[in-house]
């Protein structure tokens, strides 16, 4: 029975190793549909095709106030990314729910394909910015009649780490 438990033991430190040398990358795919009356705004899926490292735009504060970051706006900018097109929430008529439906084909569709290519979605998270039919001084902003929903997917996979 000892045989048995310290066989089992060192079994699952050779698994824990062999797995230990995998590492998990992340993706993040960003929906944004325009919430403007009238059809007029612009509604896209983007992915970037572009990597930044974040600590080419970051510094550390030791005071609170002065930092030492040098990093200029322009630089924060990709060049490489895909969009596609979607359609707007609203039409000259209101609401459209086969622009809704449209959009939510086109959702699955990107989101199937990353599946296909091994990308596992994560998680999701979704945010509303909009002054449409808000009383000017109640809202975030004037009554502008403007605004988007924002949903981003953010999938994972893992990366063999024998290369």
């Amino acid at each position: 029975m000892k045989a048995l438990i310290q066989f089992f033991i060192i079994s699952m430190i050779c698994v824990n190793f062999s797995f230990g040398q995998n590492r998990i990358e992340f993706k993040v795919v960003t929906i944004v549909e325009s919430i403007v009356p009238g059809g007029v705004g612009r509604s896209r899926i983007i992915e970037t095709g572009s990597e930044l490292n974040v600590d080419d735009f970051s510094a550390d504060r030791t005071d609170g106030k002065k930092s030492k970051l040098d990093a200029d706006r322009k630089d924060l900018k990709v060049d490489e990314f895909n969009e596609a097109k979607l359609l707007n929430f609203y039409s000259i008529t209101g609401i459209n729910f086969q622009n809704i439906a449209s959009n939510d084909a086109l959702i699955t569709s990107k989101i199937n394909k990353l599946i296909d290519e091994g990308w596992d979605l994560a998680f999701v998270t979704s945010g509303v910015e909009s002054d449409a039919g808000v009383s000017k001084g109640l809202g975030g902003g004037q009554n502008d009649g403007k605004g988007i929903f924002i949903t981003r997917l953010f999938f994972k996979r893992v990366i063999d780490g024998s290369d």
